[in-house]
């Protein structure tokens, strides 16, 4: 027989004088409790299942379309090999080294002393490029039971298909992380798939380094969202930072670009650090992961100066040591705060160009050179005919970003969306950063994560993340998968988002949270619908589209190279061509795609360049093309040149004996 009791008065501040005073009593509360804790648990069962089932969804979409446009299951292993075209077959050729080698010790010496990759030199493949995942990938075949149901292609290929499941699944879990509902998350995965040609050219590029590396970016950024939130216990942001780091290394080791793509992310922390927008301390750590994993990065590449000379371990030194001297660089004064920080920002930069000269002197770096010239050239500092920034100028991937993205944009109604929640967010942080600059500075966090009250931290790093890539993508077109695949989860986040919705509806006077929550569900679910009835259709109909890889010329060459030419010969030619010599063939190149190498940019030159490197009075040369005037066999290059080797594509030439001495 239960007691009742009366029931005594409790302050909800003071937690330990709740005290369950009968069994009846406790069974009660716990029951109340567990009703919103089971609602939730059930939201990520399902938002959790949905997030898996669109990420499976994109790898069968992509494996699919690659098998029927190149019906790759029934075409020769030739024809497989020289469909990964330019820099694809030199990645995949070491995948196949290694699968071939007699040991793994000698698969990892012959990467370590590679003397067929460029004539006359030896080199180290693991040093100069990023293949591990080669290095793995074969490892694995060959000590794993694989090899008893795929063949050694197709574990590559699905390898990489495979990591498009992770990759749509952070991107759909960083949108729900964001916007607080998996229906977010849904709207984002939809997008990315339907807008597959803007956000990713998998099917057709497999082995490209950016393939293996963007989906551990995406977690890497999903990571960061969570672990900016206000509300992490101390294990829940240990975890989220063991998240971060775990991705950045592996992003840092599958991808040469990665001190590029991460100097951006951390101009994007120094922003909201100056801005008052994330805590400082989250921001330095953030700093260590990136610093940390660069460095292990380096040590796996045996010391590779391009990364020991980057402008982002500059960058993180100077913005570090700054913050260091100038402890109250902000004060208190709104006025004086601007102008301390105004010198901050001058002094990080100056800072970080003096440290980067430095570095490359004393290094004697110049593999990356060519990157800045590029650079310079893009924004017209450059010299119009320097042989490195014409190379890339002169390629469409390296051209801005055409108009007709955002016109695909538009027809899959994220290109609105997008620019409604830029200009919402926009309004907000600057909002947010003029009263963090009008109130005093203060050393206590949950002070300052209190002040920003417009916009949250995640959204924050999120919304200059989206800023910085953007501009990105707008001058370099084949950067745009860096953006396009956030501009999904930005304009779905911003649909499915309360705060959106709310400063959109207390500027016109008409918020209330019935209004909030209806527009919020109302509008997203409308775009959900509106894709799945427009786009499913289309989807189906690419999916039973059927092609045929052909392409006998280049078969012919090859299988003619293997057959007619010795193992040590050496081929010269054209970078894209002779990746897929390697590949094929096994012969021995005098250049290839892989660019980070002054020695080697300087050999692609004499092959493929002539004089006059940036005269100012340049002319049309009297002399006709090179490639033009040998196929004419005149006695002039006959007696240097015997071609052996001829079809409507291709013509080989042997250098003669006299000629190779000379």
């Amino acid at each position: 027989m239960t007691t009742v009791r009366q029931r005594k008065k409790i302050n909800p501040c003071n937690q330990n004088q709740i005290k369950p005073h009968s069994e009846k009593s406790t069974k009660f509360n716990i029951q109340g409790i567990s009703s919103p804790a089971t609602w939730r648990m059930l939201c990520y069962i399902v938002g959790g299942m949905f997030a898996l089932i669109f990420g499976l969804l994109m790898t069968y979409y992509v494996a699919t379309l690659h098998e029927n446009d190149l019906w790759f299951s029934s075409i020769k292993e030739v024809e497989r090999e020289i469909s990964f075209r330019t820099e694809c077959g030199l990645y995949y050729s070491y995948y196949k080294q290694m699968l071939y080698a007699p040991s793994l010790k000698q698969g990892i010496t012959n990467l370590i002393y590679d003397n067929k990759t460029e004539s006359m030199r030896t080199i180290n493949i693991l040093a100069r490029m990023n293949v591990y995942q080669e290095v793995i990938l074969a490892i694995l075949y060959k000590y794993l039971p694989f090899w008893n149901y795929l063949e050694p292609v197709y574990f590559y290929i699905y390898t990489v298909f495979g990591l498009q499941t992770m990759y749509v699944t952070a991107l759909y879990i960083n949108s729900w992380l964001l916007s607080g509902t998996w229906l977010s998350g849904a709207l984002t995965a939809l997008w990315y798939i339907v807008n597959r040609v803007d956000t990713t050219r998998v099917e057709f590029t497999i082995p490209l380094r950016e393939n293996w590396a963007l989906p551990f970016f995406a977690v890497q950024i999903a990571g960061i969202t969570y672990l900016l939130r206000s509300d992490l216990t101390a294990i829940k942001e240990r975890m989220a930072f063991i998240v971060v780091f775990i991705s950045t290394f592996m992003f840092s080791l599958t991808w040469q670009f990665n001190q590029f793509v991460l100097l951006i992310q951390a101009l994007v922390l120094f922003i909201l650090d100056c801005a008052d927008l994330i805590p400082a301390t989250k921001v330095t750590r953030l700093y260590l992961i990136q610093v940390i994993c660069l460095l292990v990065v380096c040590l796996l590449q045996f010391v590779n100066t391009m990364i020991l000379g980057s402008l982002l371990l500059s960058f993180v030194l100077a913005a570090v040591l700054m913050r260091r001297l100038q402890k109250r660089y902000k004060g208190r004064n709104p006025v004086r705060r601007i102008w301390n920080l105004t010198i901050h920002v001058v002094l990080v930069l100056c800072l970080t160009v003096f440290i980067n000269k430095i570095t490359k002197n004393a290094l004697n770096l110049q593999s990356d050179e060519h990157i800045f010239k590029f650079i310079q050239a893009k924004l017209g500092f450059g010299r119009t005919r320097d042989f490195d920034a014409s190379l890339y100028l002169c390629e469409e991937a390296f051209r801005q970003l055409p108009f007709d993205t955002f016109e695909r944009f538009s027809d899959t109604l994220l290109l609105y969306p997008y620019i409604f929640v830029l200009f919402i967010l926009t309004l907000a942080a600057v909002t947010t950063i003029i009263s963090n600059l009008r109130s005093p500075e203060s050393n206590n966090t949950d002070k300052k994560e209190k002040r920003a009250s417009f916009v949250k931290s995640d959204v924050a790093y999120n919304l200059i993340h989206t800023i910085l890539f953007g501009c990105l993508a707008l001058s370099t077109m084949r950067m745009k998968y860096l953006w396009t695949s956030h501009v999904c989860v930005f304009a779905s986040f911003g649909l499915f988002s309360i705060e959106v919705w709310g400063i959109m509806l207390r500027c016109l006077r008409l918020y209330t949270p019935q209004r909030t929550s209806i527009l919020r569900y109302s509008v997203s679910i409308f775009v959900i619908i509106y894709l799945l009835l427009k786009f499913w259709p289309r989807i189906m109909e690419e999916l039973s589209e059927l092609r045929e890889f052909y392409d006998p010329d280049t078969v012919q060459l090859m299988n003619w190279i293997k057959l007619n030419t010795p193992n040590n010969a050496v081929f010269a030619g054209s970078m894209q061509l002779l990746a897929g010599v390697k590949l094929c063939t096994g012969r021995v190149l005098t250049n290839h795609p892989h660019y980070e190498d002054k020695p080697l940019r300087e050999r692609t030159k004499q092959i493929m360049d002539g004089p006059g490197d940036n005269d100012p009075d340049l002319k049309p040369s009297p002399s006709p093309r090179f490639c033009d005037e040998i196929k004419r066999d005149l006695p002039s290059y006959t007696k240097h040149f015997t071609r052996v080797f001829k079809n409507k594509t291709f013509h080989v030439y042997r250098l003669s004996r006299k000629a190779a001495v000379k």
